[in-house]
């Protein structure tokens, strides 16, 4: 049994201009102990995944689908017990643009005892704290402090040490490293590898492949609210198979080679009205004339492609 499997997940969020069809038929499964990254461009349904496992869609909802967590039905768990017994305590999420999420009036003590005091924590809590702002190398000399008082990279290590307080299962990392300068992200992946070997699984949603090929088993490709492509991570970044996929590998400067990056021409597809056929069709170089129906998933013994070039 997979640790997590999330099977023909589909969300939507309801708009004035209609339904935006966030995640369509989203399917991947990982094993305990290991960690997944998450890839494509902005608007793809990265970030909604992330919001949909947790169950924290605003204007909108999951209209069907399965997730399936450590032999749980997270879909059929009633919404307060899920905020209860599952929300931070098995499951919890660092979000994106996790160094604005501190509250500037409040010092950090302050906020992790708000959240002990929200889920009913029984232990010692001063310890507890203390324990998890060591286990992203900071001390307890940071609880005094307001969050203006932090470093970027610290504000960033104090988001990450309340996502891990009640040490839960499963952390999902939303963009964990972006708008950093490179030695604190060199710091932030260095703690999930750390984390890593103390048994910790991990989503990480990142735009940067690099940040996931260090830290993740397996990655998915997203675009267009679809999971494309998924593998192991020597799968996608040694054998990519999905055109979308290739451009983005290609979109990655590379020092050892003489050659310049490409980009992918195009813009992303309207989500809004999605088109019957691929989404990538408009802007694949390899498009043909049955793109234009729904693209097959071909599965293997580890992962899948749905592009009709592997039919």
């Amino acid at each position: 049994m997979s640790f997590i499997a999330i099977k023909n997940l589909t969300t939507r969020y309801n708009t004035s201009k209609g339904l935006v069809h966030a995640l369509e038929d989203v399917t991947f499964s990982i094993d305990k102990g290991e960690s997944i990254g998450i890839a494509g461009e902005s608007a793809c349904g990265k970030s909604t995944l992330g919001l949909s496992i947790i169950q924290m869609i605003s204007n909108g909802k999951i209209y069907s689908g399965k997730i399936e967590f450590d032999g749980k039905s997270l879909l059929d768990v009633p919404s307060d017990e899920f905020d209860k017994t599952i929300r931070w305590k098995e499951i919890s999420m660092i979000f994106q643009g996790a160094m604005n999420s501190l509250d500037p009036v409040f010092s950090i003590q302050q906020q992790f005892e708000e959240i002990l005091k929200q889920h009913n924590f029984e232990g010692d809590s001063k310890q507890s704290i203390i324990q998890s702002l060591n286990s992203v190398n900071l001390t307890e000399s940071v609880l005094k402090k307001f969050p203006h008082e932090l470093s970027g990279g610290m504000k960033q290590r104090v988001v990450i040490a309340m996502a891990l307080i009640l040490k839960p299962k499963f952390v999902i990392a939303d963009e964990p490293t972006t708008a950093l300068d490179v030695l604190i992200q060199a710091q932030i992946v260095n703690l999930f590898k750390k984390l890593k070997k103390e048994g910790q699984s991990f989503m990480i949603i990142s735009h940067d492949l690099a940040v996931l090929s260090e830290v993740a088993e397996k990655i998915g490709i997203m675009y267009g609210g679809q999971m494309i492509e998924f593998g192991t991570s020597e799968q996608i970044f040694l054998e990519p198979k999905h055109p979308y996929t290739k451009g983005l590998l290609e979109s990655i400067p590379v020092l050892s080679k003489n050659t310049k990056p490409k980009f992918i021409p195009g813009i992303p597809p309207n989500l809004i009205n999605p088109s019957d056929g691929c989404k990538f069709y408009d802007r694949c170089p390899e498009a043909m004339e049955k793109c234009k129906k729904d693209p097959p998933k071909i599965k293997t013994n580890t992962g899948y492609v749905s592009c009709w070039l592997y039919e």
